[in-house]
């Protein structure tokens, strides 16, 4: 529970409690200190009166708090034990895994008997549950029946022609008792919820119902279920009582008796039952009526009903077939069903019953009742006082209370026409008053009011308040039962009226009747009647005589006012009153019936109270309401007080109480008691026809206005006629006071969404607007006339007797808080009171009223409406100008947007404003004046408020001139915003511009950085670089200077209190100095140290230390304060009053761990020194950011957010690039130089042979070869080509493929294939990048397209596998990877583009080609490799595919190397004589056999190039082979060179 409870531990000696199950559960909700009954009304005081906010426990110990606090909201969910766990960030509720009903029964466990009853009362009018019968803590203890918390409850209800009113521990109602045996799988209170269609009990479907019970087995909970006189959606016809035993009844056998006893049936939920279970039914079958209800899961046979009951027990218990009920397959929604057209049937033939003969029964069986010996010993009391009321009411009030008959009228009036005339002029008025007086002195008290004082002299405080509400009930029950005389007084008419012959209709309506008849919405609304036929035609007036305690302390009051009656007794009545008011008893100010105060009654209590409260401040809050707004019931429901319900009685009168504050609203307040002044009966029907109740309407109002600090004007408006009166009364009062020269703070407090209603709440709001301009020091109230909205209260008994409206607690909680903010203004506005105070001023009002001392008389109602209307007319003028002036100030708007602060000097920006607000105050003149004068044209013209022009023209004129400086003032304001916003922004734009251009500048150095050096930047090093970045311009940055403020004066106060704080006020004086110019070092002087340790010093070998380390301490201040000043500089942030406060935390810091023996003058002259120096240095912050601390602000806002943004845009660009980098070195890059160089190796060989004839055709290529070696002329060459054909002929196409790139022009081609390819990539990347932007989350999709739209060309080619890995599956901005590709993709191109200029080495451009040229030409030019198997002749046949190879220019025999020769013959064995230089075609002839692939004829010599060669290399071949020359034929050695080439072209033709 929590600690604002207050503790009212009892004297008596606690018994231990012997189930600590239970003793935990209190401990667990924090309610072991307060049982048991130590909580009152007055310990929930802070949790529903001074909360203003709804909110949820925190934990197990918050819940019975939460559980009060929301029951005296009328919350539908007060009972919910939901709490919100502090460690949840999500704000779910969380449940302490504690049963609601345990909660509920621990709070009435803890509860004193008149907390109880406060309880009851709003459970039920939340439909709630209330216990009757309460489990004691111990098990061996018997039950409590709760009797006194229902004694006061009064409820209404309708049957289909009547309105019924009773109190329900009285009143005589069928009982229908749920109970179970054993455990049951259907939840019997949800099947009672779902047979009277509420959610009156919780069940274990309801929130946290599931949980075990430890307090509340045994509760026995009743619900009332109450017709609402509609057929359609009655349950029931009549009221109905449900009572709900909770747990296994046989546990708990002496409260199923009870419950058997004093209910007309009994439904019990039972299966499978036992030996002991039956004992218990068979004992009750003789008391009630049984209803079996089996929840057995047998199955159900044709011969028995019932499974579970035995074949003998229906007959023993007598139970017809339709008492037995089978329930197991059913739901409870089922099942309730079935019940309620049982119980429907029963109805009519049930027996009816009292709680308060149940509870005579509860004593009987054993159980206990809480009405106790004090209780029953307040009832006598009570009733001792009212013994002699009788039968006559109006009888006991002339004889028992006759002060307030007419001697106190009389003398009321008497006071009045004395203070309206001179007192010597009116003799007859003086003797008539000592004439009363002179009567009044044989007066004796009654033997009600001595009784009535006797009982409230008792010096037991429960004994008092028990014969108080026992008062109460008493009364109540008198007042019912003459409204039952009412009723049988109004059939007795209507049965007369039956006999009478219809008259017929009066043409002018004379007859007419029905305005006065009961059949009016109020005979249903108002309580005062209990059972009202709505057939009666006739004007029946209730009884004027009704009787509430407030009469009897009326009376008591004026026993000590009027009389003269000495005794120790009447001598304490002040003191009885006072301390009922200081105990929430109301203290009548105002007697509305006589109209009368009693001015020497009230001084005495507040004396009294004073003496009490001595040092108490007040506050006062008036809830002012015609007699049907229920003032008394609101101010119940805001602030849990009792006020005379005048719906419930004839009694008129102004009512006090005095609600004392919690330390928290002191503060807030000012103040430390708050009086709630509560107007009833204003604007009633008279009960004496004759009497003027105008007159006390008015002067009731005017009182209770004229003593509040706040005004609550509650309305709740009928007819027009009454909406005409209730504003008539308003607005006079408010008139009235305005002329005493006070205002209440008004608040209006709407009830209804009627017409009238509204309608007022606007005049009422309309009115006390103009009446409050022109208060004095009301500055608050100039600028809060749009606050100035009406609250409206969701009436709780809206739906009455159905559930609560839910709107009604958040509407209650908002009226609160409206209220104490206004009453927060009115402590801003005029100082606090005290009881003398208050009561002069209650004193001076009163005599106002006597004297009617007012320009708006008493009796005076035109003024009031014509002044409203007024009103209206003059706030629709306001609004006029109002709309003018906004239209006046968007021009001005748009001519300061037209401006370029950037471009325009500040003082041409001045300049302009200047103009606009000249401009705006001419303009606001001239409407003002155009105002004024239809104001006075109006008043002129309506005769009403003519002739009260004289009171009206300096509240108009008050008026006027507010109205004219709020216009003015409003306008400067918002020019002055229009004129900053439009600077601000501005400078916000260009520093947002300036940012971002860094922030561009920055990224784009960072990315060239990552690129260049492939370094990987962390988020520290980002983080760093952002920092650098963002001080660098924001220090460039131009920013407004500020205007003129020294902040001299601030760094004074916190130092003054600085030193106020160290207790050294003797050296404020010092202060002066700061401001001043100083030097620029602290020297320590003697003056710092004391006598002591001035000569201490004297004699030690150093000169004097101390000074030296006081020296160097303040130098190390001195030091470490410049280091806080750069610290202060470098944050870019304008002066802050806790810099000032941190310095000087520094200074007492360092001088706490250095202790020095100095005086305080050293740390006041130091701190001095410092303050001083921070005034010049903060001055220049403060002079360059104070302008813009707003804009720093901002931009430091968002300096977290654009940081992440850098780092991100870093991430994502980088990410991009590296993408776009490695994109192009993987995938791109190959694709280039494939593209380039593939075909280039085919293309030289074109050239080549284009150029070359001889390497058009092996034939050419071979004669080309032979022609070039004749020309050569070299033996190696030859050497060569017999024996490397191949490698000779390899190397001749190599070397034909160098000089061909020497002289060729291959960069130009290799430049045309590069801008081809090129523009092909780009192509292709820049159709993927249409209606392609923004983040991608996986990248390589759209790569593939690229590369598939390259390959689409047919002559390119893309290494597919490079995609591959996850590397291009990331997310990057494609936006930004095509800005980096294109940029890498035009440096690739100009790499190239810079190679392929330049002469490349011939072998380097080989080396980049897939396909060799001369491997290509060779492959040309090889023939079908094939040679003659004797000779080594290459085959000479031309075309490509032939069988038989041939070749015209065979070798001689002897130029063939030995493995060529012929198979017999080895090579040691040939001689050169054997060498026959014409057996070469015969030697390859002879071998033709062995190989019949070639074609070689016998007529075959060697030709005449071979011939040619033999004769020239003979011997060096001979010298070669290291043998003898062969014999070469003269002719061979004739054949000419010529000859030879010339034989190389026969032999081709051949």
């Amino acid at each position: 529970m929590s600690t604002k409870l207050v503790k009212r531990l009892s004297s008596k000696r606690k018994k231990p409690l012997k189930d600590h199950s239970k003793y935990e559960l209190l401990t667990t909700l924090g309610l072991e200190a307060f049982y048991p009954s130590q909580l009152d009304p007055a310990s929930i005081l802070d949790l529903s009166t001074w909360t203003l906010e709804n909110q949820e426990p925190q934990g197990a110990r918050d819940l019975p708090q939460s559980f009060l606090q929301r029951l005296w909201l009328l919350c539908p969910d007060a009972r919910s034990p939901s709490c919100k766990d502090r460690s949840d960030v999500t704000g779910l509720s969380l449940s302490p895994s504690i049963s609601p009903l345990d909660v509920v029964s621990a709070v009435f466990m803890c509860a004193n008997p008149f907390l109880q009853q406060e309880m009851v009362a709003r459970m039920i009018q939340c439909q709630f549950a209330v216990p009757l019968i309460l489990p004691h803590m111990d098990a061996e203890e018997p039950s409590t029946f709760l009797l006194w918390p229902l004694r006061g409850v009064v409820k209404q209800w309708r049957t289909k022609r009547s309105v019924q009113e009773a109190v329900l521990a009285s009143t005589s109602m069928p009982v229908i008792t749920c109970l179970r045996l054993g455990s049951c799988r259907i939840s019997k209170s949800e099947v009672l919820n779902h047979i009277i269609g509420s959610q009156t009990f919780l069940h274990r479907g309801t929130q946290e119902g599931e949980q075990p019970r430890r307090l509340s087995n045994g509760l026995v909970e009743i619900g009332w279920y109450l017709p609402t006189g509609d057929p359609n959606r009655d349950i029931f016809p009549v009221p109905v009582v449900l009572s709900n035993l909770r747990g296994d009844a046989s546990k708990h056998e002496k409260t199923l008796h009870l419950l058997c006893q004093s209910s007309a049936t009994v439904l019990v939920f039972c299966k499978n039952l036992k030996d002991k279970e039956k004992q218990l039914l068979a004992s009750c079958k003789d008391t009630t009526k049984l209803i079996l209800i089996d929840l057995s899961e047998t199955e159900i046979t044709e011969d028995r009903t019932v499974g579970f009951l035995d074949p003998n027990l229906q007959e023993e218990l007598g139970l017809p077939d339709e008492s037995v009920l089978s329930g197991a397959s059913l739901n409870a929604e089922n099942l309730a069903n079935i019940l309620y057209g049982v119980v429907k049937r029963l109805l009519p033939g049930l027996r009816l019953t009292t709680l308060e003969a149940a509870s005579e029964l509860a004593v009987e069986q054993g159980l206990q009742c809480d009405e106790d010996t004090l209780c029953k010993k307040s009832m006598d009391r009570a009733e001792e006082v009212l013994k002699h009321l009788g039968e006559e009411p109006a009888l006991f009030r002339e004889r028992q209370l006759p002060l307030q008959g007419v001697s106190w009228s009389r003398l009321a009036q008497i006071d009045k026409e004395e203070s309206k005339k001179d007192k010597e002029a009116a003799p007859h008025l003086q003797k008539e008053k000592k004439d009363i007086s002179a009567s009044l002195t044989s007066y004796k008290m009654t033997p009600s009011m001595k009784s009535f004082t006797d009982a409230l002299l008792s010096t037991d405080k429960v004994e008092k308040m028990y014969f108080l509400c026992w008062m109460r009930v008493k009364l109540r029950l008198l007042q019912m039962q003459q409204q039952i005389k009412v009723e049988d007084l109004i059939k007795q008419q209507t049965e007369e009226n039956k006999d009478i012959p219809e008259q017929p209709v009066l043409p002018n309506g004379a007859g007419d009747t029905s305005d006065d008849s009961f059949c009016t919405d109020s005979t249903f609304e108002d309580e005062e009647v209990v059972h009202l036929e709505v057939t009666s035609t006739e004007p029946i007036q209730p009884p004027p005589f009704f009787l509430g305690l407030e009469h009897f302390l009326r009376e008591m009051g004026l026993v000590f006012e009027l009389t003269n009656i000495h005794g120790h007794n009447v001598a304490r009545l002040p003191n009885i009153a006072a301390d009922l008011l200081l105990n929430g008893i109301p203290l009548e100010l105002m007697d509305g019936d006589a109209s009368n105060v009693p001015m020497r009654w009230l001084s005495s209590v507040f004396a009294e109270v004073k003496r009490r409260l001595p040092r108490e401040r007040y506050r006062t809050l008036t809830s002012l309401g015609v007699h049907h707004a229920r003032n008394a019931e609101i101010l119940s429901a805001l602030f849990s007080v009792k006020f005379p319900n005048q719906s419930k009685s004839s009694t008129r009168g102004v009512y006090l109480v005095i609600l004392r504050l919690p330390s928290e609203l002191k503060k807030k307040l000012n103040c430390d008691c708050l009086m709630l002044i509560d107007v009833e009966g204003l604007c009633s029907t008279p009960p004496d026809p004759e009497k003027k109740y105008q007159i006390c309407d008015n002067e009731m109002a005017t009182v209770a206005t004229g003593l509040g600090d706040v005004l609550l004007q509650n309305l709740y408006s009928r007819g027009a006629s009454e909406f005409e009166a209730s504003l008539t009364v308003a607005v006079n009062a408010l008139l009235r006071i305005k002329e005493c020269g006070s205002m209440p703070i008004c608040k209006v407090l709407v009830q209804d969404e009627g017409i009238n209603t509204i309608l007022e709440a606007t005049q009422l709001q309309r009115v006390s607007d103009l009446l409050q301009k022109g208060e004095k020091d009301n500055v608050a109230t100039h600028n809060t006339k749009t606050k100035r909205t009406s609250s409206y209260y969701v009436k709780p008994w809206y739906n009455e007797p159905l559930s609560v409206d839910p709107h009604h607690s958040e509407a209650v909680l908002k009226v609160k808080r409206t209220l104490f903010g206004a009453l927060k203004e009115a402590a801003a506005q005029s100082q606090t009171s005290g009881l003398s105070e208050f009561m002069s001023r209650l004193s001076s009002v009163w005599e106002a009223v006597k004297a009617e001392s007012f320009f708006v008389s008493l009796q005076e109602t035109g003024v009031a409406l014509a002044f409203s209307i007024f009103c209206t007319e003059l706030s629709q003028w306001e609004d006029d100008i109002m709309e003018h002036m906004e239209c006046w100030i968007k021009n001005a708007t748009k001519r300061i947007s037209c401006t370029n602060p950037e471009a325009l000097e500040p003082s041409c920006q001045n300049d302009l404003l200047r103009q606009l607000k000249n401009e705006a105050k001419e303009e606001v003149k001239v409407e003002v004046n155009k105002h004024q004068a239809r104001v006075k044209a109006h008043l002129m013209g309506n005769k009403q408020l003519n002739a009260y022009a004289k009171m009206l023209k300096p509240i108009l004129t008050s008026s006027m001139n507010e109205l004219q400086e709020e216009l003015t003032r409003m306008m400067m304001k918002k020019l002055d915003r229009i004129n900053e916003n439009h600077c601000y922004y501005s400078q916000l734009n260009r520093m947002e511009t300036i940012l971002e251009d860094a922030q561009n500048t920055k990224l784009h150095a960072l990315l060239e950085c990552s690129k260049s050096k492939k370094h990987l930047f962390e988020d520290a090093e980002l983080e760093n670089e952002f920092e650098g970045m963002w001080n660098n311009a924001l220090s460039t940055f131009e920013f407004r200077l500020s205007d003129k403020d020294d902040i001299t004066k601030r760094v004074m106060m916190i130092l003054k209190d600085n030193l106020i704080h160290h207790g050294l006020q003797k050296h404020l004086n010092k202060l002066t100095g700061i401001g001043q110019n100083q030097t620029t070092c602290f020297r320590v002087d003697d003056q710092y140290f004391g006598y002591r340790s001035r000569m201490k010093n004297m004699f030690e070998d150093k000169n004097n230390p101390q000074k030296g380390k006081a020296q160097e301490l303040a130098q190390n201040i001195i030091e470490n304060y410049k280091e806080f000043v750069a610290e202060k500089a470098s944050l870019l942030q304008h002066f802050s009053d806790s810099a000032i406060t941190e310095l000087l935390d520094i200074v007492d810091k360092a001088l706490k761990e250095t202790p020095l023996e100095t005086r305080t003058a050293f740390e006041v002259d130091l701190k001095v020194f410092l303050c001083n120096a921070a005034c010049s240095d903060f001055q220049k912050l403060h002079d360059r950011y104070a302008k813009d601390k707003e804009l720093l602000m901002t931009i430091k806002a968002k300096k977290h957010i654009l940081m992440a943004k850098f780092i991100y845009q870093f991430r994502k660009r980088d990410q991009s690039q590296r993408l776009a980098h490695r994109f192009l070195s993987d995938i791109i890059t190959p694709t280039v130089m494939d593209y380039i160089y593939k075909p280039l190796g085919m293309q030289i060989v074109d050239d080549i042979q284009s150029s070359a004839p001889q390497y058009l055709s092996p034939q050419a290529f071979h004669k080309s070869l032979l022609e070039e070696l004749i020309k050569e002329d070299q033996f190696e060459n030859f050497m060569e080509y017999l024996l490397s054909y191949d490698s000779f002929r390899q190397r001749k196409i190599k070397e034909a493929v160098a000089v061909h790139l020497l002289e060729s022009n291959v960069n130009t081609w290799r430049l045309q294939r590069l801008g081809e390819i090129i523009g092909k990539i780009a192509a292709a990347v820049s159709q993927m990048a249409e209606g392609t932007s923004g983040v991608l989350s996986d990248t390589k999709p759209l790569l593939e397209r690229v590369c598939f739209t390259l390959e689409a060309d047919g002559d390119v080619s893309v290494p597919w596998t490079s995609l591959n890995g996850p590397f291009y599956s990331i997310t990057a901005e494609w936006d930004r990877f095509i800005t980096c590709f294109m940029e890498l993709l035009a440096g690739m191109r100009l790499e190239l583009a810079q190679e392929f200029s330049h002469n490349a080495d011939s072998s380097q451009l080989l080396q980049c080609l897939p396909f060799q040229p001369s491997d290509l030409l060779f492959s040309r030019v090889k023939g079908c490799d094939a040679v003659c198997p004797v000779c080594r002749t290459p085959c000479g046949e031309e075309q490509t595919r032939h069988e038989l190879h041939r070749s015209s220019h065979h070798r001689p025999k002897y130029l063939c190397s030995s493995t060529s020769l012929s198979h017999n013959t080895s090579p040691e064995s040939v001689t050169p004589a054997d060498v026959d230089p014409q057996d070469g075609g015969t030697s390859c002839w002879e071998l033709h056999a062995l190989h019949p692939d070639w074609n070689i004829s016998p007529e075959e010599t060697p030709s005449p190039y071979w011939r040619y060669v033999s004769a020239r290399m003979n011997e060096r071949i001979a010298k070669e082979k290291q043998q003898q020359p062969a014999k070469i034929p003269d002719e061979w050695r004739m054949i000419t060179q010529q000859e030879a080439l010339d034989s190389l072209s026969l032999g081709s033709q051949t």
